[in-house]
């Protein structure tokens, strides 16, 4: 299988930090680099070419670190896997997580005392909108102090957001399966809606950020079907069965959405 390296006219561009390159060959060219060795030795080749100064600097920043590099320590085996988990989630998340856990268990347990809900299961009510907050929270420009520093790294665009959304779904989706298991709803029925309002956060967020588009769907949601359904005391139609066709649209033209527009998320814009 051929690999497409990156052309020697950004590469030199690159070197000597033109202004006519644009963004998205600059993220493009620092995402390839980090995997691909023969563009990052031409970038050293360009480098010594036409930036000689720049070669002298790291040079004696290099000279100045290795004595201190070689007495490190190696990383403690917990915190290699501290790091990994890092490239997945952020500490942020947790809480968030926790928390919407802790609403399927309620959601659950409401559902086994046979409370006023009549017919309709609170598990598969709220299942939609739980990953959301997720979601929403692991994008967060308030929520992350350093959202700057990893919106500007170079895999910071539609790889970290599908990274950090399976870490939600990898939390929430077995929650539910265990509600939806103990309540007797249908994996279908609860686990559709879910990924289908995920992948429209994502597709929304590109647009609007991620977060704000996590807010508007929730609001919607419970204005549209929550409250109705719960006053009606029965399984409307965006709930049952019949409705699962609809939801396989909807979370293929989130999909199609989120990958035609997977450039959106380079920007900070996707973090409001």
């Amino acid at each position: 299988m051929s690999v497409e390296h990156a052309s020697i006219r950004i590469i030199d561009g690159y070197t000597r930090g033109d202004t006519d390159l644009a963004a998205d060959e600059v993220w493009a060219l620092e995402a390839h680099l980090e995997a691909c060795r023969v563009c990052r030795d031409r970038l050293a080749a360009s480098v010594t070419a036409q930036a000689p100064a720049v070669e002298a600097l790291v040079g004696t920043v290099w000279s100045g670190l290795e004595p201190q590099l070689a007495g490190t320590a190696p990383v403690p085996h917990r915190r290699r896997w501290s790091a990994r988990l890092s490239t997945w989630m952020t500490p942020v998340m947790v809480p968030w997580l926790a928390m919407v856990v802790g609403v399927t268990l309620l959601a659950l347990l409401l559902d086994l005392a046979d409370t006023d809900s009549g017919e309709v299961s609170l598990v598969l009510l709220f299942s939609p909108v739980l990953p959301v907050l997720g979601v929403a929270a692991s994008w967060s420009r308030g929520l992350d102090p350093a959202y700057e520093l990893t919106a500007s790294a170079p895999r910071a665009g539609l790889y970290l957001v599908l990274r950090r959304t399976t870490s939600v779904l990898a939390v929430v989706v077995p929650a539910l399966l265990l509600g939806g298991c103990v309540t007797g709803v249908m994996v279908a029925q609860w686990l559709l809606p879910c990924l289908a309002f995920t992948s429209t956060t994502l597709a929304l967020g590109g647009v609007v950020g991620v977060t704000r588009a996590a807010a508007w769907l929730v609001a919607g949601w419970a204005a549209v079907v929550v409250a109705p359904t719960l006053a009606a005391g029965r399984t409307t139609f965006a709930l049952a069965t019949d409705g699962l066709p609809v939801w396989g649209l909807i979370l293929a033209l989130g999909i199609g959405v989120v990958i035609a527009r997977r450039g959106a998320y380079s920007v900070l814009g996707t973090h409001r």
